[in-house]
């Protein structure tokens, strides 16, 4: 008895593997450090926060790619003398939908703050780059893993997991492609 497959059903079938193929190369991907140069490409010299260009601050510049074109980067703002002084500290991109706590980042442009909330926790707020609208917040705790202080330190994700460090704190993020 010979089976017939019809067009339609080879075509559901390399749709079905290119989207699980697109799935496991995501969550596969290979991320690591970005060099110098390639973070030159990602983080802006001003970072464009709500109608102003702010300053940054290149040498603590961190972040990861995927090989791929595809980064998660971040930078300190000079922010004395803008409106953002005080609000905000640190700018950050994703090419990648991110997951933070309970905090879901869709890929784009953000800014970032944070309040001590005691000795042993800061609570980051982060906010949309072009519009200062609220996205939400997550707390970091004092990184008991390392006695380095980084100003930022972008960890890569190693089985879809990874951290982001400020300071002596520290909190997971998750990739949620």
């Amino acid at each position: 008895m010979q089976t017939k497959i019809s067009p339609a059903m080879v075509l559901a079938s390399l749709l079905l593997f290119s989207a699980s193929s697109r799935q496991a190369m995501t969550t596969r991907a290979h991320w690591r450090a970005a060099t110098e140069q390639e973070l030159r490409r990602v983080i802006p010299a001003r970072a464009p926060v709500i109608k102003e260009n702010i300053e940054t601050e290149f040498r603590t510049a961190s972040g990861v790619t995927d090989g791929s074109n595809r980064f998660i980067a971040g930078v300190v703002m000079i922010t004395a003398g803008y409106s953002a002084e005080g609000k905000y500290s640190h700018f950050f991109i994703t090419q990648v939908g991110l997951k933070i706590g309970n905090l879901v980042l869709p890929p784009g442009e953000y800014v970032f703050g944070n309040q001590r909330t005691n000795n042993d926790t800061i609570r980051v707020s982060f906010y949309r780059a072009s519009s200062g609208e609220v996205v939400g917040d997550v707390e970091a705790h004092v990184n008991r893993k390392s006695s380095l202080v980084r100003s930022l330190l972008i960890s890569a994700p190693v089985g879809g997991k990874a951290s982001i460090q400020i300071g002596r704190f520290s909190f997971e993020y998750r990739l949620a492609d």
